[in-house]
């Protein structure tokens, strides 16, 4: 062979080759994309010609359902009979925009199995059922309603779990949006104008937005004080108007500038209950920075949260990073600095200390029910972490009561009841502070563990405090659940 026909050979050879794998990763690798990508029109038809299972809420309330079309009873189209009440858990399901939420997560069992595909021809002849699975849920509507309207229209969220088992109770996050408005083939423009709103209703606020934890974070300072023996709550510590930090020009001040109490010592009890930033900041810095982050991730900082879907992870900084930065550590301990949290795993902190130091895993789906309504699968409870000791769980617990009976988490009391929690106003360096609050109740036997919070204030703004703006929202979720709901 002479050489310009080698060459052209060679060229053909490697055009068939390139050929040939454009082909192989169109079809293998791409093209389970390309089958599933919404914009499919062959997915549309297939949604819709697929009946899904109802979700339920813990009481049989509906809170999604397939419908037939009336001028096609083979195609359906999926309803949210509770509007936007429960959007960024339930979720959807659009034939352009795709699953999202539980309907994600639990899209196979959702779905409708009677394809007539090879797969589903065995499972026919096997005896297995190819009908929708329907799902029962945690939740409560009537709680979730009364967060949602707490709340109102100020940006934030609240998680309400139940200490002892982990189960999710309540799952709110403002503003939020309505499902039943994306559905459809038509709804381009009201997905696009929820994208480009300025306050972001599609955002999930209770478990894929983050933001400092402000004093929250000091049951776990006190926690890891407390867990290590270097200080009780009789343990007295300075009480200076401001904290001069080592190496430093900055100083670390108490809320408005005032002293912990009166005197010289005050004692950790006491800082607690006042929310002193001078004493944790002192404290952060006496524990070091291992004990400090040991103590966080325990807690559940730096990891990942175990749930339906992948929840953005609370961030501690490693302590490698005070190692030549004391006021960094500092202002760690205080839930600043680059302390990061969502409100599901300060919730999920509020009740390992409600259930005894011990933490349990977070889930929201209680059982799955086949199309005859027996039951398929049930979640077993399961423990995710014991951070502290039920002794150390118990003093701070007994701190955590007396914020809300004479500090500043009164607005949170409920007559009648133990309730314990604690607040924080976390800073934001370019506006209005975070409120927050956690908590739990009654005390003796915790139902109801909670966090919520409220973007720079809500409708406070600056003036905002987690004790003014946070606390009564929780409030009104205790005094609901424990004194007139039928739990």
């Amino acid at each position: 062979m002479n050489g310009p026909i080698r060459k052209v050979a060679i060229a053909v050879f490697i055009a068939f080759a390139v050929l040939l794998l454009d082909i192989t990763y169109i079809q293998a690798i791409a093209g389970p994309g390309y089958r599933d990508d919404p914009r499919n029109p062959r997915v549309q038809i297939g949604i819709a010609g697929k009946e899904r299972g109802l979700i339920l809420d813990s009481g049989g309330v509906r809170l999604a359902q397939s419908e037939a079309l009336e001028d096609d009873p083979k195609l359906f189209v999926r309803v949210y009979p509770q509007g936007d009440l429960f959007a960024h858990s339930v979720g959807f399901t659009s034939s352009l925009f795709g699953d999202w939420g539980l309907e994600s997560s639990y899209a196979t069992e959702l779905r409708s199995k009677r394809d007539l595909t090879i797969s589903d021809l065995i499972d026919a002849l096997l005896g297995r059922d190819l009908q929708a699975q329907n799902l029962e849920l945690t939740l409560v509507t009537e709680l979730q309603r009364l967060a949602k309207e707490a709340l109102g229209d100020q940006r934030g969220a609240v998680v309400a779990l139940d200490p002892t088992t982990g189960a999710v109770l309540a799952f709110a996050s403002t503003p939020t949006f309505d499902p039943n408005s994306i559905i459809g083939k038509s709804d381009a423009d009201a997905w696009q104008e929820l994208s480009n709103d300025p306050a972001e209703p599609l955002r999930d606020r209770a478990s894929r937005q983050s933001y400092a934890p402000g004093s929250t974070f000091k049951v776990i300072t006190a926690a890891a004080a407390i867990e290590g023996g270097v200080a009780g709550p009789d343990t007295t510590f300075a009480n200076p108007a401001f904290l001069e930090l080592p190496g430093s020009t900055s100083v670390i001040r108490n809320f408005a500038g005032t002293l912990c109490g009166g005197g010289d010592e005050v004692s950790l009890r006491e800082a607690f209950r006042r929310s002193c930033n001078t004493v944790f900041g002192q404290l952060a810095m006496d524990l070091g920075p291992q004990v400090l982050e040991q103590q966080a991730e325990a807690f559940g900082f730096n990891r990942e949260i175990p749930f339906e879907w992948e929840a953005l992870a609370g961030v501690f900084p490693d302590d490698s990073e005070f190692a030549n930065d004391l006021p960094a550590l500092a202002q760690s301990g205080l839930g600043q600095r680059d302390v990061q949290a969502t409100p599901l795993l300060m919730a999920l902190i509020a009740s390992a200390i409600a259930n005894g130091g011990q933490q349990m895993e977070p889930f929201m789906v209680a059982g799955i029910y086949d199309a005859a309504g027996d039951l398929v699968e049930q979640h077993v409870p399961a423990v995710w972490a014991n951070p502290i000791s039920p002794a150390t769980a118990d003093v701070v617990a007994g701190m955590m009561e007396q914020v809300v009976a004479s500090g500043t988490g009164t607005k949170a009391a409920v007559p009648g009841l133990r309730v314990a929690g604690k607040t924080g106003t976390a800073e934001t360096g370019i506006g209005p502070p975070h409120a927050w609050f956690i908590g739990f109740a009654p005390v003796e036997n915790p139902t109801i563990a909670l966090a919520v919070v409220v973007e720079e204030g809500g409708s406070a703004g600056e003036n905002a405090t987690g004790g003014s703006v946070a606390a009564p929202i929780a409030q009104r979720l205790f005094e609901f659940w424990l004194l007139e709901s039928d739990q």
